[in-house]
């Protein structure tokens, strides 16, 4: 292969004579290492001027990345603030719920107390109870040695320990109202049981049994007591009850009282000058009834005085106290 080389000026021309080989790396040189050449430098060229925009973009991708980091933790911190808040909102109104209740369990230990301490002052008088070893108005007497450092007490034991003193004072509260009541039955019992002396003064002049008739001298049977006292001297129930007759009365009695105790017994109080109560009258223990009289069968004043039981005459004796009403 000959190339030949021409000036510009076409003055004395070169002559260039080149083998088959070195056409062939010529060749190899122009289409396989030139263009390598070349883009190697296009390549550089091009990452020196992209890295500039390249590395801007970093910077903003990593000061996005920051700014998002940073808004998360911020809403994290913001939620985590509104979960507390919620939780110690929750735990105010449980607090709330808690103290309301005990305010509820107080009062009403105070009202069992009050209940008890009125209850105690009934009981003590009805009792006969010294006020002074039993004033329920006063706080009782307690104390003991210091036993060390005191022991740490709970919420839940100390609502536990509440729940056990409504519990005894409930208890107690029943007991005492049983014990009132069994009081009341005793004292109603004491009241319509006839028991006394049924006049002001007086003595015995003829008792309960056979004894000769004060008018006819014979045999018969005596079915009360004869007290004798001044004319017009009040006549006393023996014990409360219902009247069931007032007025005269025939056998011989004169006017007469007779009052109904319940439980089968009643007494009779004959003779009388004058009825103080009539009959359905309710009448309590020692109160007045009538006068001593000597009206019907009868020689002098004096109070015929029975004690029957179930519409039987019984022994009057047991029931009269020497004692006056």
């Amino acid at each position: 292969m000959n190339i030949i080389l021409v000036p510009s000026r076409l003055a004395n021309g070169q002559h260039v004579s080149l083998s088959r080989r070195q056409v062939w790396l010529l060749a190899v040189v122009f289409l396989g290492i030139l263009p390598v050449f070349l883009g190697l430098i296009a390549y550089h060229i091009q990452a020196l001027l992209v890295a500039p925009g390249l590395a801007q973009r970093q910077d903003l991708l990593l000061i996005s990345e920051r700014q998002a980091l940073e808004e998360a933790q911020r809403n994290a911190q913001t939620y985590s603030l509104n979960d507390e808040s919620k939780a110690l909102e929750a735990t105010r109104r449980s607090a709330e719920i808690h103290l309301n209740a005990l305010a509820q369990r107080v009062g009403h230990l105070q009202a069992q107390l009050m209940r008890l301490n009125a209850l105690g002052s009934r009981l003590m008088q009805r009792a006969g109870l010294v006020k002074r070893e039993f004033n329920f108005a006063e706080e009782p007497a307690v104390g003991g040695p210091d036993a060390g450092p005191s022991l740490r007490t709970t919420v839940p034991d100390f609502l536990a320990a509440l729940d056990n003193l409504s519990r005894q004072l409930e208890a107690k509260s029943g007991r005492l109202e049983l014990v009132e009541t069994a009081l009341l039955d005793q004292e109603l019992q004491v009241a319509i049981t006839p028991l006394g002396w049924p006049v002001e003064g007086g003595w015995v002049s003829s008792g309960f049994g056979v004894r000769a008739d004060p008018f006819s001298g014979k045999q018969q049977v005596h079915e009360g007591v004869d007290i004798v006292n001044r004319l017009g001297a009040t006549i006393h129930a023996v014990g409360g009850g219902v009247v069931t007759h007032s007025g005269p009365k025939q056998g011989g009695y004169g006017l007469v009282v007779e009052i109904n105790h319940g439980n089968g017994q009643s007494t009779r109080y004959a003779h009388a000058k004058a009825l103080l109560v009539k009959q359905g009258d309710k009448v309590g223990k020692g109160q007045a009834i009538a006068l001593v009289g000597s009206t019907g069968r009868s020689t002098s004043a004096h109070l015929h005085f029975e004690v029957l039981q179930n519409g039987r005459a019984i022994n009057p004796q047991r029931y009269l106290k020497a004692e006056k009403p």
